[in-house]
C-alpha cells in the first residue's frame, strides 16, 4: 500500500468528510485512488475517484457524473484552470482543500515529474473568491498547520503559520 499517510492533515481532513457527508451519498474525489480516498472508504463512505486524466483539458464531462457531492483534496492546486473545473463540478456538495501560500516557501514542484507542480498555492481569499465565481457558497472554513518537527527558522513558522485551508461550499 502506500508508505507515508500524513496523519495530522488526514485527520483533520476526515473530521470534515464526517462532519459534511453521509454515508448514504455518492462522492466523487478528484483525482485517482489515493490513501485519503482509501481511508474515506474504509469509513463507510461511497467514494468514486476520477481515472487520471488531464482535468485542465477534460473538464467537461465532470457534470455528467451521478454524484451528491464532490471532494477536491489538494488537487486544485496542480491544475492550470481550476475555474473550469470547479464550474462544472456535479453534486450539490463540495469539500476542498488546499495548501496555502507561504511568504517564506516557494511554490512546490517536482522536477522529476511535471505533473507535480503547484502552479497555485492559495491565500485564503483567492480561494473564496475563486469557488463563488465558479457559483459555490461558502458555508464553512478551516486552517490548520503542519509542524515538521525539524529545528530552524523555516520549521518554527510551520509550527505558528498555517498551511492548509479547507472549505465546505454548496451550490448556490
Amino acid at each position: 500500500m502506500y508508505k507515508v499517510v500524513p496523519k495530522k492533515r488526514y485527520q483533520h481532513t476526515l473530521d470534515l468528510v464526517d462532519k459534511f457527508f453521509s454515508p448514504d451519498e455518492k462522492i466523487l474525489d478528484l483525482g485517482i485512488e489515493n490513501p485519503l480516498s482509501n481511508l474515506i472508504r474504509e469509513k463507510g463512505f461511497q467514494v468514486t475517484n476520477t481515472d487520471g486524466e488531464d482535468l485542465d483539458d477534460h473538464y467537461e464531462h465532470l457534470k455528467e457524473i451521478d454524484t451528491d457531492a464532490v471532494t477536491a483534496f489538494e488537487i486544485l492546486e496542480h491544475l492550470l484552470n481550476p475555474y473550469s473545473v470547479l464550474k462544472n463540478l456535479p453534486g450539490k456538495k463540495l469539500l476542498v482543500t488546499v495548501p496555502l501560500k507561504l511568504w517564506f516557501a516557494d511554490p512546490y514542484r517536482n522536477m522529476d515529474d511535471i505533473r507535480d507542480w503547484h502552479y497555485h498555492e492559495f491565500t485564503d481569499w483567492q480561494l473564496d473568491r475563486l469557488l463563488d465565481k465558479a457559483g459555490w457558497e461558502i458555508k464553512f472554513r478551516k486552517k490548520w498547520t503542519n509542524p515538521s518537527g525539524k529545528i530552524g527558522i523555516r520549521p518554527l513558522l510551520r509550527r505558528i503559520t498555517p498551511r492548509y485551508y479547507a472549505v465546505y461550499a454548496e451550490r448556490k
